[in-house]
């Protein structure tokens, strides 16, 4: 199929992309599922305190079961002890599997938002960066003119290299490259923009 393609001065012209990609099935369960084990595999799980067998110290009785007019104990290790373990306490990263998220899942759920930004005009696709760009006023004037706001931003490794610097502290943009953007950021962003070059590489990854 092809779609629009623009330059920083909004010259329209167009380019041909793959219909796997950018006019697939949009398949909202799928995209449902990638959201859902990719954001669990974000949190960060590090708190961890000792259960009442990783607490260090001797486990014999403290006093006899019966005879002495208290309550029946085991050892200090008790959660109802000051140093005891703690009951139903918060278990550390190893404590949680990773939900696995495989390549065919990842490559067509990605597919599916491609398709749906396409549907509702707000997918961009821009002419490689020839030249640097310092001044981030002057990159901003360029997203204002394209009407490029709330985006995310996928550049090739050359034009990354030209215009990072002047786009990257612009409010509500988000700038990556195409090994290094995920389904959660496609769907935060109300815009996704490619260069020409981007596209065609994420095409090398779907053949």
């Amino acid at each position: 199929m092809k779609i629009e393609k623009l330059n920083i001065n909004g010259k329209k012209e167009s380019i041909e992309v793959l219909d796997k990609i950018f006019s697939a099935k949009i398949n909202k369960r799928l995209v449902n599922s990638v959201l859902y084990k990719t954001n669990a595999n974000y949190k960060g799980r590090h708190a961890k305190t000792k259960q009442q067998n990783e607490v260090s110290g001797p486990t014999s009785k403290i006093y006899a079961q019966k005879g002495t007019g208290n309550a029946r104990h085991a050892s200090k290790k008790a959660p109802i002890f000051v140093g005891g373990g703690v009951a139903h306490g918060p278990k550390g990263e190893l404590a949680y599997k990773k939900r696995k998220l495989n390549k065919s899942e990842k490559k067509l759920g990605i597919a599916s938002l491609m398709s749906e930004k396409i549907k509702y005009n707000n997918l961009v696709v821009l002419s490689d960066f020839n030249s640097e760009i310092k001044k981030t006023k002057e990159m901003f004037e360029i997203l204002k003119k394209l009407e490029i706001s709330n985006s995310l931003i996928i550049l090739d490794k050359l034009s990354k290299d030209k215009v990072e610097k002047s786009i990257r502290n612009i409010p509500n943009i988000k700038v990556t490259d195409v090994n290094h953007f995920s389904a959660f950021d496609v769907i935060k962003f109300k815009k996704i923009v490619f260069t020409e070059s981007s596209v065609k590489e994420l095409e090398k990854r779907f053949i």
